[in-house]
């Protein structure tokens, strides 16, 4: 499960894909991305087939929805249930993407004791999820574009495609956003690549080596934002 997590600024991204926007204003860092809002994604342009930035909904809206609002809890697709989900798969098979990031939030239940009562509670302790340089990376995503009804232009949406934990992850999760390496990029975003075991086994390449730390529970507040978030802390 990834249902928080940090990108970088548009420049960021820009350097480290080697990439230019696709109109639209730059954006700052963001430390507490939140389900629902606009996130950068880079997509395999339609038409050229070049690497583009754009934005895109996180919370993914099939194209074939009918319904006035979108569909819940599509914010992550399971990697061992896209290619036959209805949800996911035309968008597994035909519409790819890749999300950068620079790491992930996961949160493990824990006790402690108030010093006011001496009684023990519970609750959940935030950890921060990166790679061991720091260094920003792409998620595995599914695009879609959706016309609502009663509008004219479609919505780019998307969602995170996530697998069982793996490497030190695994102790504190059981689960993980897909997270494919720089080799695997070109392959993964592109349109004529619709074979679903050649996608599959991409999936299966996918980096296992992140390390975590816990952080502030300030993370917990919907409208919290800035570096503070990811500093590590002593528990």
């Amino acid at each position: 499960m990834c249902g928080r997590y940090v990108h970088p600024d548009s420049a960021a991204i820009e350097r480290a894909w080697h990439v230019g926007r696709s109109g639209g204003n730059p954006f700052e860092r963001r430390y507490n991305v939140l389900p629902t809002t606009s996130v950068p994604i880079l997509r395999a342009a339609p038409g050229s087939g070049a690497l583009e930035l754009v934005m895109a909904r996180w919370g993914f809206i099939p194209h074939w929805w009918k319904e006035a609002r979108p569909p819940q809890s599509t914010i992550n697709a399971r990697s061992e249930e896209a290619a036959a989900k209805p949800m996911w798969r035309d968008a597994f098979r035909r519409a790819r993407c890749l999300i950068p990031a620079e790491g992930w939030y996961e949160w493990r239940e824990m006790e402690r004791i108030d010093r006011a009562t001496g009684e023990v509670k519970r609750y959940k302790q935030p950890y921060f999820m990166r790679r061991p340089d720091g260094a920003p990376f792409c998620f595995a995503g599914l695009m879609a574009a959706w016309r609502a009804p009663d509008t004219e232009a479609p919505a780019l949406s998307c969602a995170i495609l996530t697998r069982a934990a793996a490497g030190k992850i695994a102790a504190l999760h059981d689960r993980m956003p897909v997270v494919l390496p720089a080799a695997a990029h070109d392959e993964w975003l592109d349109a004529g690549l619709t074979d679903a075991a050649r996608i599959a086994a991409i999936v299966a390449g996918a980096a296992s080596d992140f390390g975590y730390a816990p952080v502030s529970t300030a993370i917990n507040g919907r409208g919290a934002e800035g570096p503070r978030l990811i500093e590590p802390i002593e528990l």
